[in-house]
């Protein structure tokens, strides 16, 4: 039998050092190593645990050891990390079993001679009266809510400190299960009797499942009655409100749960062309739109930033661009560590998506520009530059889904009808 916290260390070094996804580098250690379900639970939640409070922990770290940490080897550094983490965050994990079984695991391993390192800095650490600054700048912020301060200063400029400080806090937050029942096939009163611990949550079809459930091998999923999407998306995704026979396109289609939510909202009558630049992509739309029985939906690769005139005008058009993700955070914690300079460079994407997307709208029609992030650089701003440069479209609606007040993702959509 593997050991769980040994599978979390290596996953860790695959997303640390060589610079991995975080839910392949999870999915990828879990299928090859021998667990019981238990074990796997623990081993994601001190994964996923790390990638969460990394600046914490390493801040921490970094008082107990002379060493600076970026010269402490990756398998070392990572074993404090997730025995740090037991002790900090984990209640149900008692201290001295955290420490013993950081101490076997690196005794176990090539890098052994570390093993009294590692029990002298665990051991110093529970002695110690206070591991966090209790201040409210910037710095103090970064480490107490593990997020870098660029991010931090985003949010304070956008929305002040106090909201920034909720955002953090709410970043940190486990994620809710949220799925669209497939109304096609079933409806939301039958789903829940037959799905254990769910609730619907949201008149468009939105339902929390309180449970820890396998979506790849439940007989719900496999028979196409439901689709992960966070409640959030699906409002937004109803904002467009396109009727049964109306022609859709969604230019940013992958994975393709609003493509889905489109073809629910169209009763799976009309047209729905999802776009997205890789061929793989499209397959994965396709497989999953024959799963969901949802036969309107059309994947074609196409560039969103590139007019193609063959494809004629449209009732609605879904401008989901890509972004920044801040608003995601707390299901992709990989997020906080990305360049922040890179996020920027979006912007010049985002524009030139949008105002590609204006050419297809027919007259009357509809535009939904959206992004999960909540940066207003990516999203308020950017809706009103295209404002001023296209008289021809007016603002019907917009939004910010704030977590801490509509319980959602941090996510925006702006509704834009063409004169």
């Amino acid at each position: 039998m593997a050991n769980a916290r040994k599978v979390a260390v290596l996953a860790l070094g695959k997303i640390f050092v060589d610079g991995a996804y975080s839910n392949i580098a999870v999915n990828s250690y879990l299928k090859e190593a021998d667990l019981t379900p238990a074990d796997k639970a623990f081993a994601t939640a001190l994964i996923y645990g790390v990638l969460d409070r990394k600046i914490t922990l390493d801040y921490v770290i970094s008082s107990f050891v002379k060493t600076p940490i970026k010269k402490l080897s990756p398998f070392t550094l990572n074993v404090l990390r997730t025995a740090l983490f037991q002790i900090m965050y984990m209640d149900k994990i008692p201290e001295s079993a955290a420490v013993n079984e950081a101490v076997k695991l690196i005794k176990k391993s090539k890098e052994s001679r570390n093993s009294g390192f590692v029990n002298a800095v665990l051991r110093n650490v529970l002695r110690a009266e206070s591991l966090l600054p209790t201040g409210d700048s910037v710095k103090d912020l970064s480490v107490i809510y593990s997020c870098p301060e660029n991010i931090i200063e985003s949010f304070i400029n956008d929305y002040g400190n106090q909201t920034a400080v909720i955002l953090l806090a709410e970043a940190l937050k486990p994620a809710p299960l949220t799925v669209r029942v497939n109304t096609v096939k079933t409806d939301i009163e039958t789903f829940i009797k037959e799905m254990p611990d769910s609730v619907a949550v949201k008149p468009s079809g939105a339902v929390v499942i309180n449970k820890g459930i396998d979506i790849n091998n439940n007989t719900l999923y496999k028979y196409g009655h439901f689709y992960v999407q966070d409640t959030a998306s699906q409002t937004a995704v109803s904002v467009l409100s396109p009727k049964a026979g109306d022609r859709v396109l969604d230019m940013c289609a992958a994975p393709g749960g609003k493509s889905f939510s489109l073809a629910l909202l169209m009763e799976n009558k009309g047209e729905i062309i999802s776009c997205d630049i890789y061929d793989h992509k499209c397959e994965l739309i396709k497989k999953s739109a024959d799963r969901l029985g949802l036969d309107i939906i059309k994947p074609i690769v196409q560039d969103g930033t590139v007019y193609n005139s063959d494809l004629g005008e449209f009732d609605c058009v879904l401008c989901d661009v890509p972004c920044s993700g801040l608003g995601i955070i707390r299901r992709k914690p990989d997020i906080k560590y990305k360049d922040f300079s890179e996020f920027d460079g979006l912007l010049t994407i985002q524009k030139a998506i949008l105002n590609n997307a204006k050419k297809y709208v027919k007259t009357g029609g509809k535009l939904l520009y959206s992004t999960c992030t909540l940066r207003k650089a990516e999203n308020e701003n950017i809706v009103n530059e295209f404002l001023a440069q296209n008289s021809d479209f007016k603002l019907e609606y917009s939004h910010t889904f704030m977590p801490h007040i509509d319980g959602t993702d941090g996510f925006y959509c702006a509704l834009l009808i063409k004169k």
